[in-house]
């Protein structure tokens, strides 16, 4: 890793923010341990994904808009979310196809945005970040994660790098969970239906903790546990970085 500080924005996502802020907290901890300078801005709202997904571009437009003014001056943005990183690296130029002002300006915060895992493993070239979380795990991978940015050995590189845990993989482990955002609202019955195929899938296994990198995947998978009352838990990879749990 270099000797100066490399200077990261954490990129908090909706879900984050409202509903799992251990998660962003955890990031936080484990990429200063690793001697990064880590700040967040309080200004900044959504990646403007919701919005974009349901057809309101002129809203997802403000909402992007808005990060990129924010994030001008920082080496690096992280994010412990597959599915924002996707809207920032893959769907702004979409969203600003006929603004040449602010492509240039989505290429330059493109260039600089990382799911934290990509980033701990890509980026810092670390792997052991001194966790121990001594458990049978089976890792889920979200569908922007692995579909869109292909992100599928560096969540997998840090888990089995963690002391004392041990790393199951589920039958047919690339199918998607059933939440997709605004789907699992237009859709409910499939949603749940995909949920309770992956929940079972990872009691199958073996596996103790059930380890995602978004929080929209876990948090639909967690109410398929909780209704199918399955021997089961769910935590972020992050938190499991951290070496948090339950309490």
């Amino acid at each position: 890793m270099n000797q100066t500080k490399p200077r990261v924005a954490l990129f908090i996502t909706c879900l984050g923010d409202q509903f799992f802020p251990q998660v962003g907290e955890c990031a936080v901890e484990i990429l200063r341990r690793l001697g990064v300078d880590v700040a967040f801005d309080p200004a900044q709202t959504c990646c403007g994904q919701p919005a974009f997904n349901t057809g309101y571009r002129n809203e997802a437009c403000e909402v992007a808009a808005r990060n990129l003014e924010l994030f001008g001056d920082v080496d690096y943005v992280v994010a412990p979310s597959g599915s924002c990183t996707t809207m920032v690296r893959s769907f702004y130029p979409e969203l600003f196809a006929g603004d040449a002002a602010r492509l240039a300006q989505v290429e330059r915060l493109r260039g600089r945005f990382y799911e934290f895992s990509e980033f701990l493993v890509n980026v810092l070239n670390v792997e052991d970040v001194g966790a121990r979380f001594p458990h049978r795990v089976a890792y889920h991978d979200s569908c922007h994660l692995l579909r869109e940015l292909g992100i599928e050995s560096e969540p997998r590189k840090l888990l089995r790098a963690v002391h004392d845990l041990e790393l199951v993989e589920m039958s047919d482990y690339r199918l998607c969970c059933g939440f997709g955002g605004t789907f699992s609202v237009k859709f409910p019955e499939v949603s749940v239906a995909m949920g309770e195929d992956k929940a079972r899938a990872a009691v199958e296994s073996g596996a103790e903790y059930l380890v995602a990198n978004d929080s929209g995947c876990l948090m639909h998978l967690a109410g398929v546990i909780h209704r199918e009352r399955l021997p089961l838990k769910t935590l972020h990879l992050a938190e499991v970085l951290a070496g948090e749990g339950p309490k």
